[in-house]
């Protein structure tokens, strides 16, 4: 397994027993020294922030969902259990950018 930066895996974050999706941001690394991978969590509930960018309406997601940069984490890889989809090159970027805001990069 090894996911890419813009895709969107579903992963056990360890909340009540259940899976969510989540978009990959760590970067391609194949000589990475931990085992861990950096994500944002995508939300239905948008507030219409800086911190929020849309995902628009995407076949793998069941809902119009937008990506949470505040709640950026990690866990490790063994937790993702499986690829959904891929968001588009557009919108990645404006995750990124969104990230570079919210920690004042």
């Amino acid at each position: 397994m090894s996911p890419k930066q813009g895709e969107v895996w579903l992963a056990d974050l360890g909340l009540a027993a259940k899976t969510r999706p989540v978009v990959i941001l760590s970067r391609n690394d194949p000589e990475a020294p931990r085992a861990l991978v950096t994500y944002i969590p995508p939300t239905t509930q948008d507030r219409r922030t800086r911190y929020e960018i849309e995902l628009g309406n995407l076949r793998f997601l069941k809902e119009i969902s937008v990506a949470n940069v505040q709640g950026i984490g990690s866990i490790p890889m063994s937790r993702l259990q499986r690829r959904l989809g891929s968001l588009p090159t557009e919108t990645l970027d404006r995750i990124k950018q969104a990230v570079r805001f919210a920690l004042d990069l």
